[in-house]
């Protein structure tokens, strides 16, 4: 069982209540959107635990070779430019969000993004940083998943490295 599952069992409702919310920002936004924003969120705040596992979750959505140059560099990585933006929103969000202006949101619906969708966006950057602020306050163990190539890892945690210790990139054992 991961880390972050045991120690959020301690109360169960709310993690229940975030899980709900979680998958109805998902459902709403589609898995691609998600993922990518997911990523891009957990870069911002700085958490090896949702990199990590969102990048293993992203590999139903994309091969390992599409997700490595996103994982290292979305500006690099021959994303579409609504995905760029999208990610860019997010990891601003994430990082400094009262510096936020309606200029952020205005750059997403030039890129072809509708008012619901900018709410998801926001509404899913926000769900990931409450769950990461959590694993971090918390002091939660790092899980490597499963099965997730060496590569893959160490391009997830390669962006986080200058801001923080990061975890090694040998699988658990």
């Amino acid at each position: 069982m991961p880390s972050h599952t045991r120690a959020l069992a301690m109360n169960p409702e709310a993690f229940d209540a975030w899980k709900a919310l979680q998958q109805t920002i998902a459902d709403s936004l589609g898995p691609r959107a998600f993922e990518l924003v997911t990523l891009a969120a957990a870069q911002g705040i700085g958490s090896a635990h949702c990199r990590l596992a969102h990048g293993k979750k992203s590999l139903r959505i994309m091969t390992e070779a599409e997700l490595v140059p996103v994982a290292r560099n979305y500006h690099d990585a021959g994303l579409p430019a609504a995905e760029v933006a999208m990610m860019e929103f997010t990891e601003k969000l994430s990082t400094d969000s009262s510096a936020m202006t309606d200029a952020d949101s205005l750059r997403l619906r030039r890129a072809g993004f509708s008012d619901r969708e900018i709410v998801d966006i926001a509404l899913a950057a926000a769900a990931r940083n409450y769950l990461s602020r959590i694993l971090q306050a918390l002091a939660i163990d790092v899980d490597v998943p499963p099965g997730l190539g060496e590569t893959l890892r160490n391009a997830l945690l390669e962006p986080l490295a200058s801001r923080q210790s990061v975890p090694s990139a040998a699988p658990p054992g």
